[in-house]
């Protein structure tokens, strides 16, 4: 099941054999030393059927020392925080335990959850009104009161939402808050991470159309503040969604993007491969790393578990939600140094001050089977190396 490819793919294969099966050599030296171990040594590239043992070892270790599948469940907890129950070792509750749990689940859901609800929905229906409001005023003179209501608006909203969700955020190195005309990364835990980044100042989302609530907001954002919204056709147009980036951030007095290039929610306990078209645009990159504190509140969104629905009422049903986050100095692209590699030394600086493991696996395989091509190409690297040997006998 193990499969491999560059970093300049959309899927990665599993950790153990990286090493092992992409690099021609690594994978000789160590089949030639399985079959020095037989009684009779098989000599050049002949077939052998202890070969077999190598591929099945790894494919075991594959599976039990896996570090990709399970980056998209919760972390496990070393004490229970009376949310749930996340470490398989409490075999046990006890009689002042449950009861401590139901009096924290008549305070979360009796009297937390109704207020944290009726701020979200004031934090919303301001921001539809605000900004439908300052979309009245003309882009000519009115431009820069315009920008600045605008940025007032969005935060003022973001901080009310943060409150209801009790939202405890210790925001470091402010000195290096992403400035206009440029591109802020994250890492990306779940889709309050927006809301996180948003109470300390403004940005340009980007994202696709919705409808329904979603879309009123959507609609009302954008008349107050150029976001970046596209069809879903338009999406699929790579090109189109690089020209229309770039233009935004050739503009120094348009706010700076936000993008979370992982392209999908990780558990906060790594920070795996960043998409290389967030780096193709140019311009300059600041990176955000964001960690949240589990103790208080789970903030992973596992969408193949929990709708949005269901996830909101967790979140608001939890203690809180408590969090760092750190303006990392901004980077820009060096002499000689692709997309990728540029994405890759992002990604680590991120992960490093973050406290986050770095990891090269594509968070696309959350919901994608991995290429068969990949599986295609480990077999070709076998027979190239048979074909090898039994070219010099």
């Amino acid at each position: 099941h193990s499969k491999t490819t560059d970093s300049n793919s959309h899927y990665t294969q599993r950790p153990q054999t990286l090493t092992h099966i992409t690099d021609d050599s690594s994978l000789e030296k160590e089949i030639v030393e399985l079959r020095r171990n037989r009684p009779r040594p098989v000599e050049g590239g002949d077939f052998a059927l202890s070969d077999v043992f190598y591929f099945s070892r790894r494919g075991v270790e594959s599976i039990m020392e896996d570090e990709v599948t399970h980056r998209f469940s919760s972390e496990e907890l070393a004490s229970w925080n009376l949310l749930t129950r996340t470490n398989n070792n409490f075999h046990y509750i006890s009689l002042r335990l449950t009861i401590l749990w139901g009096v924290g689940v008549c305070i979360r859901y009796g009297i937390l959850l109704p207020l944290r609800v009726t701020l979200a929905a004031i934090g919303i229906s301001w921001l539809v009104v605000g900004t439908t409001g300052v979309g009245f005023l003309e882009n000519g003179l009115c431009s820069r009161l315009k920008d600045w209501l605008s940025e007032l608006v969005h935060v003022m909203c973001y901080r009310i939402c943060a409150r209801g969700l009790s939202a405890t955020i210790h925001y470091h190195n402010r000195e290096n808050k992403p400035k206009k005309g440029g591109i802020c990364v994250a890492n990306h835990t779940s889709p309050i991470d927006v809301v996180i980044l948003a109470n300390d100042g403004g940005y340009a989302m980007v994202g696709q159309v919705h409808g329904g609530l979603m879309g009123v907001i959507q609609r009302a954002m954008v008349r107050a503040c150029p976001h970046i919204w596209f069809e879903r056709a338009e999406m699929k147009d790579r090109h189109l969604v690089t020209k229309r980036l770039r233009d935004h951030v050739n503009d120094k007095n348009k706010l700076p993007i936000l993008i979370f290039p992982e392209g999908t929610c990780i558990n906060n306990t790594s920070v795996m491969m960043f998409k290389k078209g967030s780096f193709e645009i140019g311009g300059t990159i600041y990176p955000v790393a964001i960690k949240y504190d589990p103790q208080f509140g789970d903030a992973f969104w596992n969408s193949g578990k929990y709708n949005m629905v269901s996830y909101l009422l967790r979140m608001m049903t939890s203690w809180a939600i408590v969090c760092n986050v750190w303006y990392l100095p901004p980077m820009t692209q060096q002499e000689g140094e692709d997309a990728v590699q540029f994405a890759n030394r992002v990604k680590s600086a991120i992960a490093h001050q973050g406290g986050l493991v770095d990891l090269s696996w594509d968070g696309g395989l959350k919901r994608a089977k991995v290429k068969d091509t990949f599986r295609q190409e480990q077999q070709k690297i076998y027979s190239h190396m048979l074909v090898r040997d039994d070219s010099s006998d």
